[in-house]
């Protein structure tokens, strides 16, 4: 399929959205108050969530459906599924975070083409989970890139990018607040010089390609041997939405218990390290309900856990959950041993 001629100098462009999650809402919402028409918006069908499973919408779809048609293909495998494009007649799709691959006839329907959002600078950290992967990875660093989308995984000409700094204390949730809040006004910015015919792509450098594959339940798992700073690290990328655990193990009684671990700190440096201590061994418990705190042994340093909660539990602090919990002493190892 060829795409049609482009149309410059033509503000405000006809913008159809592909997006699902939170993080893409502040751009919808930057969208609709622009002088750029919105005329229809693509999500992801709705997903059974909660303990009840009952299907929920997305939030872009929560805002769209009142004001703005919406459609929710399963997949983008056939002409049937985009159809709704082709009646919007959009000069640009603007995709976030949609969790849908674009075929080619997609990507060539809109005469302006198709613009990502995507939150990383790329071409770094490619893929579908560029903030938790910069956290994990210890990154300074990180931002924001708008290209325009070809066949490739985030592969596509760069058209607009903005450099942000992370915050030592950042989770995987507040950096992405940042970063969406950011991203609507970057948006915009490439939008109006794409009516005006000023913008210009530049090619990614085939150096510095890193791919930042989708989070399983595996990197929930905290591996007591690595360095406490990963494993601090681990924890802060992965709230709020998911939470890093480890299991309690009694093997005189045979019990196996797991326990999320929202938030933790690095232990002392100066702490001496323990001849023949094993990784996971809780060395410390301070019970103070304000400052409390569970000190445990890491392959390399200590991590204090400040946060934790059982499965249906509520969060507690350490001091209060270590007070009420009697399985937890000093000299424990925490984790399966390998």
């Amino acid at each position: 399929m060829s795409r049609a001629a482009p149309v410059t100098g033509q503000i405000p462009l006809r913008v159809a959205f592909a997006g699902t999650p939170e993080f893409a809402l502040p751009v919808l919402l930057e969208l609709l108050r622009s002088p750029h028409q919105v005329v229809g918006v693509l999500t992801q069908p709705d997903r059974p969530k909660g303990r009840g499973r009952h299907l929920r919408a997305s939030p872009v779809k929560l805002a769209a459906q009142t004001r703005i048609p919406v459609a929710q293909p399963a997949a983008l495998k056939s002409p049937a599924d985009w159809a709704p494009l082709l009646e919007w007649r959009p000069d640009v799709l603007v995709v976030v975070a949609y969790g849908l691959l674009l075929p080619q006839a997609v990507l060539e329907l809109p005469p302006l083409g198709c613009l990502n959002v995507h939150a990383s600078l790329l071409p770094r950290w490619r893929g579908a989970a560029p903030i938790e992967r910069a956290l994990l990875a210890g990154d300074t660093e990180t931002g924001l890139t708008i290209m325009r989308m070809e066949a490739g995984l985030d592969t596509g000409p760069i058209l607009l990018q903005r450099p942000v700094a992370i915050d030592p204390r950042d989770t995987g949730g507040s950096l992405r607040d940042r970063l969406a809040d950011l991203a609507g006004p970057l948006l915009l910015q490439a939008l109006d010089r794409l009516a005006q015919g000023t913008v210009v792509g530049r090619p990614q450098p085939l150096e510095g390609v890193t791919y930042a594959r989708k989070l399983e339940k595996c990197d929930a798992l905290i591996d007591w041997r690595r360095p406490a700073v990963q494993i601090e690290r681990q924890i802060r990328s992965l709230q709020p939405g998911t939470v890093a655990e480890t299991v309690r193990i009694d093997p005189e009684a045979g019990v196996e218990e797991r326990l999320l671990v929202h938030a933790a700190r690095l232990g002392p440096e100066e702490a001496p390290a323990q001849p023949g201590v094993k990784p996971g061994c809780i060395l410390k418990i301070h019970g103070s309900h304000s400052e409390g705190f569970l000190r445990v042994q890491c392959g390399d340093g200590t991590l204090d856990l400040l946060t934790l909660q059982r499965p249906g539990g509520s969060r507690q602090s350490a001091g209060t959950f270590t007070g009420g919990h009697r399985g937890l002493a000093p000299g424990m190892i925490l984790g399966r041993q390998h």
